[in-house]
C-alpha cells in the first residue's frame, strides 16, 4: 500500500474527502518526523514505537580501490511492533 492507497483508505473509512484525509495522513507523518528529528520516541499503543537508533562508526572498505575507510557514526529511524501487532501477524 502507497500513501495515496492509505489516503483513499482513510478516506472511505471515515467517510470524509480525500482532501481533509490526505491532510490527517500529512499531519500524522509529519509530527511523526518532527519527534523524531528532536530525539523522541513514539509510541503508538497495540502497534508499535518509532525511535531513532544509532549506528557506531566502522571500519569499510572502498569498493573500487580497496582502501580501509572509517565509516562514521549515523542516525537511522527504527520501528519496534508492539506484542498486539506481533500476535495478530501470527
Amino acid at each position: 500500500m502507497n500513501k495515496l492507497q492509505l489516503i483513499d483508505v482513510l478516506a472511505n473509512k471515515m467517510n470524509i474527502s480525500k482532501k481533509e484525509a490526505g491532510q490527517a495522513v500529512e499531519i500524522i507523518f509529519g509530527t511523526i518526523t518532527d519527534c523524531l528529528k528532536a530525539d523522541e520516541e513514539i509510541n503508538i499503543g497495540g502497534f508499535g514505537a518509532f525511535k531513532v537508533k544509532s549506528r557506531a562508526s566502522r571500519m569499510g572498505i572502498n569498493p573500487k580501490t580497496g582502501e580501509k575507510i572509517q565509516i562514521p557514526q549515523t542516525k537511522a529511524p527504527a520501528f519496534r511492533p508492539s506484542k498486539a501487532l506481533k500476535d495478530i501477524l501470527k
